[in-house]
């Protein structure tokens, strides 16, 4: 997993670069349901970070229900959480998240669409 992060110095935060990464990796598959994730200091060692930085990013992961922690255990990729009573709703807030954040680096909507639709074809 970590060789899969980089952090850039494009004027986002450093922690919801990370946060935005590990949710990608997720989304994409490639943090299956259960798996252990590195410890938040070796995250920082490796990205040459300050380890709050990496703290604030597994926080607010952990309370989206991304991820779980277990003591003396680590940090794991939450299991699927059941669907939500109002998923309607919740997915419109997610679209004008998601929508916000790809104005702000310049992804038309269109691709944006073009791309989720891509996703759902192959079930990811």
């Amino acid at each position: 997993m970590l060789n899969g992060l980089a952090i850039q110095n494009n004027g986002v935060p450093i922690y919801v670069q990370l946060r935005e990464q590990i949710l990608a990796m997720v989304g994409r598959g490639l943090l299956k349901p259960g798996a252990q994730i590195p410890t938040m200091r070796q995250v920082a060692v490796a990205l040459k970070i300050d380890l709050n930085t990496v703290q604030r990013a597994y926080a607010e992961l952990e309370r989206d229900g991304v991820l779980t922690k277990l003591r003396g255990s680590g940090t794991f990729v939450a299991e699927a959480p059941p669907p939500p009573r109002n998923m309607r709703r919740q997915t419109l807030e997610m679209a004008h998240r998601v929508a916000a954040q790809a104005k702000t680096q310049g992804i038309p909507l269109d691709d944006l669409a073009a791309a989720l639709s891509r996703l759902a074809g192959r079930g990811a």
